[in-house]
């Protein structure tokens, strides 16, 4: 039997602002997700670069195997490479073990291909060497298929290209950011096309689907499908069969 937790990175990126709160209650709220990843052993845990050092201090004082992970470049993927490179180093130091690019998508659309190959190789270049675990967040609510496919490829290329074959399970293509404003209300995060995609075109990298899932049958279908890791801030919910609002 599948145990859906292991597959679970359970996660919380809101800022102060974006939830509504003040900086000692965001920073409680993150202490009680860091709390419940070890007790429910979930997969890991994924916060934002300055909540790094805190969820290594809980983790270690709990004895816990529960990983770490944070978001370079996050929401919107437009920073420089060399600022991307230097959130990454110090999330490093500060204890975080998996390293979630968000893509310059933006740059992708306009055909700026050399840019995009260029972070994809400095950013993974930079996690491999130190032994983490690598993903890149496409956002595919702001590509049509054409550019799912081509943009899963990509990445797919970059690393084949420049890395040897025992470090391909550690580089993901990761779906979405789940903070991508849509109209109409359309989804903003993994769907099951969006996925399929990602795994015939980003394969043998691993695939993980953020955003949009929200049940224990929608986790259990994605991970049927292929997917290595699902990102949710309702993993709770979902490992324990619960249906949850939550829009992440």
């Amino acid at each position: 039997m599948t145990n859906i937790k292991h597959y679970l990175d359970s996660t919380y990126l809101k800022t102060p602002e974006q939830a509504g709160v003040s900086e000692k209650e965001n920073t409680k709220i993150v202490e009680h997700f860091v709390k419940e990843a070890i007790n429910e052993e979930f997969k890991l845990i994924m916060i934002r670069p300055n909540m790094v050092k805190l969820a290594k201090k809980i983790i270690t004082d709990a004895h816990s195997k529960v990983t770490i992970g944070t978001v370079i470049g996050f929401h919107e993927g437009t920073n420089s490479i060399e600022s991307k490179v230097a959130e990454a180093q110090k999330a490093i130091e500060d204890g975080a073990d998996d390293l979630d690019f968000v893509c310059n998508y933006e740059a992708f659309k306009r055909g700026e291909i050399d840019l995009v190959k260029r972070e994809v190789l400095e950013g993974t270049k930079l996690g491999l060497s130190h032994h983490k675990i690598v993903k890149w967040i496409i956002e595919v609510a702001a590509l049509n298929p054409d550019q799912i496919i081509q943009f899963s490829a990509l990445i797919k290329n970059v690393v084949l290209s420049n890395f040897k074959e025992e470090y391909y399970s550690s580089v993901f293509v990761k779906s979405s950011t789940g903070f991508y404003h849509t109209d109409n209300g359309l989804p903003n995060g993994a769907t099951i096309p969006a996925i399929i995609m990602m795994l015939e075109n980003g394969s043998p990298l691993s695939i993980k689907a953020a955003g949009g899932v929200k049940t224990y049958s929608e986790a259990l279908e994605m991970i049927r499908l292929g997917v290595k890791r699902i990102g949710t801030s309702s993993a709770r919910a979902i490992a324990h069969g619960q249906t949850t609002t939550n829009e992440y």
